[in-house]
């Protein structure tokens, strides 16, 4: 439904987007937008937004038997390996428990292995296995494919990146 006097447009997702110079009321002066508006929302559209994407990534990542906090957990890896747990869920902003049954279904594939840190008994560490590490090969291609699949160019990502990390860090400070 659309807000009184506010003209929407279908977005590049096929959500409705309000316009930035909606309908005019009758004396020719712009009708207020409700600031209420679902579609108004940033919250809204992030969540859209971040539900979307992850379902756009299953199908590329349904042949490499990953889900996407799988995914994410590899690409941590493939950069910094090892890394604790505590790192790890850090580096995802992620709690401990939420990633140790993500770390296990990874073991139990082959991908990593966990194992005390011989210079701190106290810390659990994991490790890409021999597979895992190969499995970055086959990754490699899906950062192009999710471009091409999304219809975004590479410099639109990096200022939606730029974007997104202002947020994350003014929702986190």
């Amino acid at each position: 439904m659309t807000a009184p006097g506010a003209a929407r447009t279908a977005g590049a997702a096929g959500t409705a987007e309000p316009e930035v110079d909606a309908e005019t009321d009758g004396a020719g002066r712009a009708a207020a937008v409700d600031p209420l508006a679902l579609e108004a929302q940033v919250c809204f559209a992030l969540s859209v937004a971040s539900r979307s994407v992850v379902a756009a990534y299953r199908p590329v990542l349904e042949p490499l038997g990953l889900t996407h906090p799988q995914y994410l957990v590899m690409l941590a890896l493939w950069e910094r390996c090892p890394l604790s747990i505590r790192d790890l869920a850090g580096l995802l902003r992620l709690d401990p428990g939420t990633l140790s049954p993500l770390v296990k279904r990874l073991e139990a594939q082959g991908l990593v292995t966990r194992g005390r840190d011989p210079r701190d008994e106290r810390v659990l560490a994991v490790v890409l296995t021999p597979e895992g590490r190969a499995l970055r090969a086959e990754a490699e291609s899906i950062p192009e494919r999710m471009t091409r699949r999304l219809d975004v160019t590479r410099d639109e990502l990096v200022v939606l990146h730029r974007t997104m990390a202002k947020l994350i860090a003014a929702a986190e400070g």
